[in-house]
């Protein structure tokens, strides 16, 4: 199931250590994070709840606000 965040994540550095937790949750290619996007938008393909993939972000040292 495809979640989408607001994070505040601001370069490649940050999406790597936002990955090493991710990766425990979803396979590297079911979640990207778009930086282009003014909310720095992460899509995930999980089926964990919205709450534990805010938990895992943070866990990283940042950001998630559920969009959907």
């Amino acid at each position: 199931m495809k979640k989408r965040f607001k994070t505040n994540a601001k370069c490649g550095g940050c999406v790597a250590k936002i990955g090493e937790q991710l990766n425990k949750m979803a396979k590297p290619e079911e979640w990207s994070i778009d930086l282009a996007s003014p909310e720095k938008l992460l899509t995930i393909d999980t089926d964990e709840p919205s709450e534990a993939v805010v938990r895992a972000v943070s866990e990283a040292g940042f950001k998630a606000e559920p969009l959907d």
